[in-house]
């Protein structure tokens, strides 16, 4: 044998033992990553005792998990144009790249000016001198309706505001920029204002502000804007302390129909904020669903457990189709914000079917009691509702009878309410134009419940047939001289420059209607 024969053989060994051993070594790598059996087997120590893993909570009945494809480059160009498109002072409801949203945009220059969402108690202002003289930015402020969007929270942390994002995102200001929306926290002093510096279609990244910036009153969030990102409000009680919000119990249900078989009634565990109730109104229209009678408060609190929702009673003549006369809402689906709501239908009971075949069943009353579980006996409210066939609320209003009023420009509406809304100490607000009016106490209390107690008084001037001269006039006797000197800007104006058909068309369906109301 040569030497270099003999050379070649350990090689050829090595080669012929080599192969399959790395081909065996694979496998068992690939057995390894792709059973999950052999990860768990070989990680588990039989001396060290597994920790538990609590399961995950359930999303909430109506939040389906959604998958949607990768928006294109041209979609997402097309979404943040109609986003920033000027809405001429209306507040647009709009469902875009699978999200709801409400948004208002305009045109601000130099001399600065006002975005406010309607019946939403959301605003910016962009004060004078934050544009540099020459220029013009087009701006938008936008309520996300897409609960996705919410920071996660802990079970300590609870979400007591809307998600709110101002547009372009990044944009900068010479000046601070004021933006204010509602919260329902009961006490200002636990919030926490977070941000996230991303835009709206990217995947959030949720922060404490962390600056002082932030002022939190009673019922409101005032955020000093260097730039513009999203924004929302958290309730986090330190320790020692229990974390407290207002919710509001909010009843609906679909007109009653004469012949009508069956009626589904829904209730609504909302937070105490305006847009939280538009959400549950825009949430019941497919379902020609309304509101019945007014909200009702409730003091709902994060340490505690579900809510009870128990039907106890029923009138004559209908009776509970349900399995079950008490529903449960996870407590997490309240504290987080999801909109949780429950229902209850009934069924309208045949002659023969009912004990007393003389009560009536043109008309349905129902009383529920709700409850966090555990304290029944301590706190407790009374929902109580009535329908009948005759009630006014279920026939659409007249048409081709409007009551004649005068129109106030758009822009001065949302100046005027945006200065008249917050409470002053001295009561000269709103209320004091209220008394101006000839409200008495108990309409201005009733006025105090609305969603914007300010639109709701400028509304009811304009079907007085008030003047912006009357207006000016009441507003120097209150030496209200800031809102004396908006109205003041618009009185060398002709008729015909004032744009009330913009605000017409807008706000057509939400007067009201005081008149009947008192």
């Amino acid at each position: 044998m040569c030497p270099q024969e003999s050379s070649s053989q350990p090689s050829q060994f090595l080669l012929l033992v080599g192969v399959p051993v790395a081909s065996a070594l694979l496998l068992v790598q690939c057995l390894r990553w792709h059973c999950p059996w052999w990860r768990l087997r070989a990680c588990r120590k039989p001396h060290v005792q597994e920790e538990s893993v609590p399961p995950p909570t359930p999303p909430p009945e109506f939040e389906v998990p959604r998958q949607f494809p990768e928006a294109t480059l041209p979609e997402v160009a097309a979404f943040y144009q109609e986003l920033h498109t000027p809405t001429q002072g209306h507040t647009v409801t709009r469902q875009l790249m699978h999200k709801l949203l409400v948004f208002s945009a305009r045109e601000v220059d130099h001399r600065g000016g006002c975005l406010l969402l309607q019946d939403a108690g959301i605003s910016l202002l962009i004060p004078p001198g934050a544009i540099a003289v020459g220029r013009q930015e087009r701006v938008s402020l936008v309520l996300v309706w897409d609960l996705t969007d919410a920071p996660s929270l802990s079970r300590a942390q609870g979400l007591v505001s809307p998600v709110v994002a101002c547009g372009p995102h990044g944009a900068s200001f010479l000046k601070p920029c004021t933006l204010t929306f509602k919260h329902c926290a009961q006490e200002p002093g636990h919030t926490c204002t977070y941000s996230s510096d991303t835009p709206l279609l990217d995947a959030k990244a949720w922060r404490p502000l962390g600056r002082p910036g932030a002022h939190t009153s009673r019922d409101e969030c005032q955020i000093q804007l260097s730039h513009f990102s999203l924004y929302t409000c958290v309730v986090e009680a330190p320790v020692g302390h229990v974390a407290r919000k207002w919710l509001q119990l909010a009843v609906f249900c679909s007109p009653l129909a004469p012949g009508q078989t069956h009626l589904q009634l829904r209730v609504y565990f909302l937070n105490n904020t305006p847009c939280a109730l538009r959400w549950a109104m825009t949430n019941e229209e497919p379902h020609s669903g309304r509101l019945r009678g007014p909200c009702q408060l409730f003091d709902f609190t994060g340490a505690r457990g579900d809510q009870c929702l128990k039907l106890k009673y029923i009138s004559e003549g209908w009776e509970n189709v349900d399995d079950s006369s008490c529903q449960l809402v996870p407590h997490l689906h309240i504290w987080h914000g999801k909109c949780p709501f429950r229902s209850f239908c009934f069924r309208r009971k045949a002659a023969n079917e009912s004990e007393d075949c003389w009560a009536p069943t043109n008309e349905i009353i129902v009383t529920m009691h709700t409850f966090q579980d555990g304290l029944e006996t301590k706190y407790m409210e009374i929902l109580r509702f009535q329908a009948s066939e005759e009630e006014a609320w279920a026939a659409p209003p007249p048409i081709g009878q409007p009551p004649p009023c005068n129109r106030l420009p758009p822009e001065l509406f949302e100046q005027l309410q945006m200065l008249l809304e917050p409470s002053s100490v001295t009561g000269n607000d709103w209320r004091r134009l209220a008394s101006h009016l000839g409200l008495c106490g108990m309409k201005i209390r009733f006025l105090s419940c609305q969603r914007s107690p300010a639109a709701a008084i400028l509304e009811l001037f304009e079907e007085q047939n008030g003047s912006l001269q009357e207006l000016h006039c009441l507003m120097v006797a209150m030496e209200r001289l800031d809102c004396a000197s908006v109205i003041q800007g618009y009185l060398g104006q002709t008729p015909g420059s004032s744009p009330a058909a913009a605000r017409g068309g807008a706000r057509e369906n939400q007067h009201l209607e005081l008149d009947e109301k008192f």
